[in-house]
């Protein structure tokens, strides 16, 4: 493994996932969001979706994967894995003899070794990335933030069932489940805090009606660098995305803008 996978010059690699449920009430399918500690360095107290940075045995496991996929994208996703099982205790993207209890364990096991290779041998699971979809790609290499991330986007479907989450406190205050348009109701007044990728990705995930047409619109639309820039809009500065991404609000006043 080189050694830019630690801190390369273009962009931390992270990666993070929107998790679908269906709605109790058959309404507008439920995402999985969480609040990070006000302590983080990146985007502390903001609500954002469940994620995190590849590390380095992320990218060791991906290069041994084979299969469709590249090792850079594998890593990507397996970080998509790793970081959901510490952060929430869900299993995704996993395949094998798993139920709540045994999700659980996992996790506690995770936290203890810090790396999945190891619970996968553990428990017998194997990895199952085809049930994660890449969805986008955002890289705000011309903002002027503590750390930039090239963050990779994917989505996942828990379809329905209880599930129970629990806050990994070292990194998270709080986990809900919202519908993407209640979040983006929240945010307006004022009961959480979204920065500008969040914004545009929960405009985005208020489009579909359920998962299925999620995944039909990110299959169709090729994942394409996001890196946003400035523009002006009668008179004001904008930070602005491009027209053809997906995206129903392509930009925002600069004003209004929250950074991480």
């Amino acid at each position: 493994m080189s050694a830019n996978h630690n801190s390369p010059p273009d962009g931390i690699p992270a990666a993070t996932v929107v998790i679908f449920r269906n709605a109790r009430d058959g309404g507008p399918p439920e995402i999985l969001m969480t609040i990070r500690s006000r302590e983080m360095v990146f985007a502390g107290g903001m609500a954002v979706f469940p994620g995190g940075r590849v590390d380095p045995a992320d990218f060791n496991l991906g290069a041994m994967m084979g299969g469709p996929l590249d090792a850079d994208e594998a890593a990507h996703q397996i970080a998509v894995v790793r970081e959901t099982l510490e952060e929430t205790g869900l299993a995704i993207g996993l395949a094998g003899n798993i139920d709540a209890d045994k999700a659980r364990a996992a996790r506690r096991y995770l936290m203890q070794t810090g790396d999945l290779e190891s619970v996968l041998d553990h428990f017998g699971w194997e990895l199952d990335l085809p049930q994660l979809t890449p969805f986008a790609r955002w890289f705000p290499k011309n903002e002027k933030l503590s750390r930039v991330y090239d963050t990779r986007f994917y989505i996942a479907d828990l379809g329905t069932g209880a599930v129970e989450i629990e806050a990994n406190l070292s990194e998270n205050t709080h986990l809900f489940w919202t519908t993407a348009q209640g979040a983006l109701d929240a945010a307006s007044r004022g009961d959480i805090k979204i920065i500008f990728p969040t914004r545009r990705n929960l405009e985005r995930l208020a489009l579909f009606e359920d998962y299925a047409a999620a995944k039909e619109q990110a299959d169709r639309i090729p994942v394409r660098t996001i890196t946003p820039f400035m523009g002006e809009r009668e008179g004001k500065s904008w930070l602005e995305i491009g027209e053809d991404l997906g995206y129903p609000v392509t930009g925002e006043p600069l004003d209004t803008v929250a950074r991480g």
